[in-house]
């Protein structure tokens, strides 16, 4: 931090042990170059007095971890959480001491809060989009992976309405618990079924398990998996792709970033990624949802001249910041961000090839009132184009 800034605490919160932390080891990094960044320029008088803890995935060290941050003096803004449930975990403390809980992570919807700024994608913004496409391939008949929370149940949910909405059908659905690696008995009823697509909702050490077995048990059965059986998903990301191996490529993600936008805000994003973090991999949408809560918060701070809750909750209503996937803002009917939907599909070089994008930038919907489901709807204005 640059000598004569202002110090304003500001805690994070992700789990870097458990079933899922090389997600929160990748998101706590996009946090922490955007406080670098904010330390570094002279536009702010201030720079952020970091605090962390790690939950190590476990919800009930959420609460505790959420505690111990709003404790400290003066913090009163946490960027952190990566599943639902500890998100609904921590929201209750959050309330009972006005704090706001920056939320970077695509989720499932159907929810609001006063003290919650929810920076990754709603489902208009990723699981209507991917149903959106896959109906568009010809896909029809699913079959449902997902880890046993409501990540997976709700978005789940959402995809079944569409499918239905418009001819199509699930052929069954399975949920298992987030730390699970026994994947065999799941994928071998799976190939019984024989689906157009697979919709996981799994997460963590579980989604990586899942794929191999997958790609093995397709491969002994003569099956091109991607081709035969495509995985499709609202969360894979670039990072994971390596912790896959051989069998990383040929999915199908629905994200508001890949590494590859070209952007020259991205290109920005990606080099100071690179001189922060040389070992680390990649970029993601978590690591960029994480970025761009602190750096939101921070020009939400600047134009409300204090870091108190209810004035930066205000002033985020004219605030917009010029993010890797592209310029993005806050919905002030419900703290939820403007974002650049897309579609991807995995590669072995662990990167994403791009094969449709959001031509505008879409609002926020998380209890889903506007956004139409059916597909007749992709006839009329699309949203999506492809990418040549």
């Amino acid at each position: 931090m640059q000598v004569g800034k202002t110090a304003v605490p500001l805690g994070l919160m992700f789990s870097q042990e458990g079933p899922y932390a090389a997600v929160g080891a990748t998101m706590l990094r996009g946090a922490q170059l955007a406080v670098s960044e904010i330390a570094s320029d002279p536009a702010y008088g201030f720079g952020f007095d970091v605090h962390t803890v790690d939950p190590g995935g476990r919800n009930d060290r959420y609460v505790a971890g959420a505690q111990a941050l709003l404790a400290v003096p003066g913090l009163t803004h946490v960027v952190g959480c990566y599943t639902s449930s500890s998100r609904k975990e921590v929201l209750p403390v959050f309330e009972k001491l006005d704090a706001v809980l920056w939320y970077p992570s695509h989720y499932e919807g159907f929810e609001t809060s006063e003290n919650i700024v929810y920076t990754g994608a709603a489902p208009n913004q990723h699981v209507v989009p991917l149903t959106h496409y896959i109906l568009s391939e010809g896909g029809r008949r699913a079959f449902m992976v997902g880890s046993n929370y409501i990540w997976a149940w709700e978005n789940n949910r959402i995809m079944r309405e569409i499918l239905g909405r418009n001819g199509g059908q699930v052929l069954g659905e399975r949920y298992l618990p987030v730390d699970e690696l026994d994947v065999d008995e799941t994928v071998d009823l799976i190939l019984r079924h024989r689906p157009d697509f697979i919709f996981s909702t799994l997460i963590g050490e579980s989604a990586y398990s899942f794929i191999r077995c997958l790609r093995r048990k397709c491969s002994e059965a003569g099956l091109d998996q991607p081709r035969d059986l495509p995985v499709l998903s609202c969360s894979l990301a670039e990072f994971e792709l390596p912790l896959i191996g051989d069998a990383c490529d040929g999915h199908i993600s629905s994200s508001v970033y890949f590494s590859s936008v070209e952007t020259e805000a991205n290109a920005r994003f990606l080099a100071a990624w690179a001189r922060q973090y040389p070992d680390a991999g990649p970029t993601s949408a978590d690591a960029e949802a994480s970025y761009i809560a602190v750096h939101m918060l921070a020009r939400a701070i600047q134009r409300a001249g204090s870091a108190d809750p209810k004035a930066v909750l205000a002033a985020l209503n004219s605030v917009s910041f010029e993010a890797p996937q592209g310029s993005v803002q806050i919905d002030p009917d419900n703290r939820h961000c403007f974002l650049w939907p897309r579609i991807g599909r995995s590669r072995l070089d662990g990167t994403f090839e791009i094969l449709h994008s959001s031509n505008r930038l879409v609002q926020p919907d998380p209890y889903l009132v506007w956004e139409p489901l059916a597909l007749a709807t992709l006839s009329g204005e699309k949203t999506l184009r492809v990418v040549s």
